[in-house]
């Protein structure tokens, strides 16, 4: 009977892990934690991560790395990595070797893949060379307690978004670069504690009061320039050092009985010190040092508290005796007190005189910082006043000469701003962050304005031999030009609905986009009708790219050779990649880019390009929305959508071939349905497609696809979801393949 027991015991004994600790991840989990894998680029602390088969939950805690599990979903993640960014002093936006993750790392891509694991609580990503601003959508995170993103390169502003998550207790975003100004914090007053130091944030009306239950308050290290902040009763610990407090400490900070750590040391201080500050029942460290605090202590019957240990009040312009209470015979407190003028022998103490005078010249820079922000305002007035005349006068000059103006201004080159890459009309118009800036200098020349002349001899006058083919934006033409670099040179459909500064505007625009996967514009051309000054023809210079386009390598009837499921995705994830890049990646987006299988090109080594993006904002699409009177965020909204079903239709064709093209949509919708089953798959599917990809990949894609050409535009995914999904199908592809 009782070897029964026992055998009964042993074999129930492993079950008991499965049942009662919830070792399976949900299939998403697993998912979203792999692509998190990815996304930090394999880092050697998560090689314990193999694949979908491995049992996170149960693997062993370590300083590096730990997760915990409840009911099937990850509710923990701590990753420290080997990044931290005090090793750099300055952080520009740009990808830094050994330091940050690589320039293709994309912060908007990992944190929607974040927000897949929805019942995060606690979150810490320590040290693991992530950057870029933090997105608005970390808010999706709505069960998150804990937040600790501290040590990466996160710069920009704090997104406002996470004052909208309620259940959050912790934010620590130490040792970043947030550089914008600080504006009034609206966080959930269950916030406990909140760590912002060492940032370069700015400065912004400062006011937390809102928070009732906040215990911790750091923002020491940044460039906070203002008075000191207004803060909660129930503080417990307050680092407001290395900034640029002004004015005087707050009478409001003597009501903050609950204090045992107040540092706002090395700042710009002045007045006497509350008296109540080294009387607080908890006080137990108190750090004034390195500001301009003035007078004497001895006037106060001052008071020490029963738990202070430490005070340092150095460096100010104190004078007078020192209390006895700080007397560092009594009691065992650590007090420094030294660069004042206090009335005590030695302690390098400077002369009574030293502080007067200093005093006086802190009052006078007080008094002439008023002065000068009066005079300051009144001649911004004059000067504006100025501007204005002067600004009339040039717009009636401009106006009256404007053909001759802009005539001289086809000629002008792009180069005049090579300094910062951007034409000063650009600037003034248009916007974009810094990831279209970092890879604007990947081994492609600057942008320019080309001759017509330097065309001419670049195609031999557009001779039939240069001919490369035709579409819907004009004919293509193979160039050379005199360097001896190979060009293609689209030929636009003429057109007179911009001024020929407008025009230039928007081809300038168009030229500064460089993406890894964009076929890159070298520059432009513009032709002007001699007589009555209207374009006559258009002219867009690209890089070329000799392999031929997507199309062409998808059926084996095609000319060049067939692609493997594998090579495939890789097409599709680095389209997916520029699209969402021209979507988001650049302000004003760019939309609506005629998306095709022959629009795609490869180069040598199979890395795909796309080609002929963004042509509608110089196209004649753009302005029939204007004339039919449709709302512009209502066409963009639908040019956004347009863009997400070709790019269904793309993935289509990579699933079924070229044969694609010529069918109707409700022939599209069913072969689509056919192919979600296994025999339609047979039926449909192309034989290289059908013998090269697994099951699982395949699903995924299908899956997406039928999301992509939804009739219902809102129920389309964005370019992030379906980038996701395409790296996971990749992923699944590699582990099948890799097995075999």
């Amino acid at each position: 009977m009782e070897n029964h027991s026992l055998f009964f015991i042993l074999l129930w004994l492993p079950w008991s892990f499965f049942i009662l600790g919830d070792p399976q991840l949900l299939n998403s989990q697993t998912q979203a934690l792999l692509q998190l894998k990815k996304h930090l680029e394999y880092p050697k602390q998560l090689d314990i991560w193999y694949d979908r088969r491995t049992m996170f939950c149960f693997l062993p805690p370590s300083s590096k790395v730990n997760i915990s599990c409840e009911f099937h979903s990850v509710t923990e993640l701590k990753i420290m990595g080997d990044k931290p960014s005090i090793e750099v002093t300055d952080f520009h936006g740009f990808p830094i070797p050994n330091q940050t993750l690589s320039v293709s790392f994309s912060m908007d891509s990992f944190v929607t893949t974040l927000t897949r694991l929805t019942s995060l609580k606690v979150l810490s990503l320590v040290s693991l060379g992530i950057w870029g601003p933090l997105p608005n959508k970390i808010h999706r995170l709505s069960s998150l307690e804990c937040l600790d993103l501290s040590s990466n390169f996160l710069f920009g502003s704090i997104p406002p978004k996470v004052s909208t998550m309620v259940k959050i207790q912790t934010l620590v975003l130490d040792d970043n670069f947030f550089n914008d100004t600080v504006h009034v914090f609206d966080f959930t007053s269950n916030l406990t504690s909140l760590s912002l130091k060492n940032n370069k944030l700015k400065q912004g009306p400062l006011d937390f009061t809102s928070l009732t239950h906040l215990k911790v308050l750091d923002l020491s290290g940044n460039r906070l320039y203002s008075h000191l902040p207004t803060i909660p009763k129930g503080l417990i610990m307050v680092s407001l050092n290395r900034n640029s407090f002004n004015g005087e400490i707050p009478t409001q900070y003597t009501l903050l009985t609950h204090l045992q750590h107040l540092d706002i040391s090395f700042n710009s201080l002045i007045g006497i010190p509350p008296a109540s500050l080294f009387s607080f029942p908890n006080i137990s460290s108190l750090n004034l040092a390195s500001n301009m605090l003035s007078g004497s202590l001895g006037y106060y019957n001052l008071t020490c508290g029963n738990n202070l240990e430490f005070v340092d009040i150095s460096d100010n312009r104190l004078t007078g005796s020192l209390p006895s209470c700080l007397n560092s015979e009594s009691g065992n407190k650590v007090v420094n007190f030294s660069g004042n003028c206090l009335s005590i022998d030695h302690h390098h103490q400077h002369p009574l005189s030293y502080c007067r005078d200093e005093v006086h010249k802190d009052q006078s820079t007080q008094n002439a910082d008023g002065l000068g922000v009066s005079i300051s305002l009144i001649v911004g007035i004059v000067v504006i006043i100025v501007l204005l005349g002067i600004a009339f006068v040039i717009i009636c000059r401009h106006y009256c000469h404007r053909r001759i103006s802009e005539q001289h201004l086809l000629h002008k080159s792009v180069h005049e701003n090579s300094a910062t890459g951007f034409s000063s009309e650009i600037l003034n118009n248009a916007r974009y962050i810094s990831e279209t800036t970092k890879l604007g200098t990947q081994s492609l020349p600057p942008c320019r304005s080309f001759t017509l002349e330097e065309l001419n001899e670049a195609t031999n006058n557009f001779d039939n031999s240069a001919f490369l083919g035709e579409g819907s934006y004009g004919k293509l033409y193979k160039g050379r030009l005199e360097g001896g670099s190979q060009v293609a040179i689209r030929c636009l459909p003429t057109t007179k609905k911009y001024w020929i500064r407008n025009l230039k505007l928007r081809l300038d625009m168009l030229a500064k986009i460089r993406h890894p996967h964009l076929v890159a514009i070298l520059g432009h051309c513009i032709e002007v009708k001699q007589d009555d000054g209207c374009v006559n023809r258009v002219f867009l210079v690209y890089e070329y790219i000799p392999n031929g386009n997507f199309r062409s390598y998808l059926s084996e009837n095609c000319v060049g050779e067939v692609l493997n499921w594998s090579e495939r995705l890789a097409v599709l994830i680095g389209v997916c990649k520029a699209v969402q890049f021209l979507h988001t990646g650049v302000i004003p987006g760019f939309f609506h880019n005629r998306l095709k299988t022959n629009n795609i090109l490869l180069n040598e080594h199979r890395m795909a390009k796309l080609n002929d993006y963004g042509l509608s904002i110089i196209s004649e699409e753009t302005n029939n929305c204007k004339v039919k009177g449709e709302d512009p965020k209502s066409w963009q909204m639908t040019s956004l959508e347009d863009d997400v079903y070709s790019f269904g239709l793309i993935l289509l064709e990579t699933m079924i071939g070229p044969s694609l093209a010529a069918k109707k949509e409700g022939t599209l919708r069913d072969e689509l349905a056919c192919l979600s089953k296994q025999e339609g798959r047979g039926r449909l599917m192309n034989p290289v497609v059908s013998a090269t990809a697994s099951q699982e990949s395949i699903s995924i894609v299908i899956s997406i696809t039928n999301k992509c050409i939804f009739p219902e535009l809102w129920s389309r995914p964005s370019f992030e979801d379906i980038l996701w999904n395409l790296q996971y199908a990749a992923q699944v592809q590699d582990q099948i393949v890799n097995k075999d």
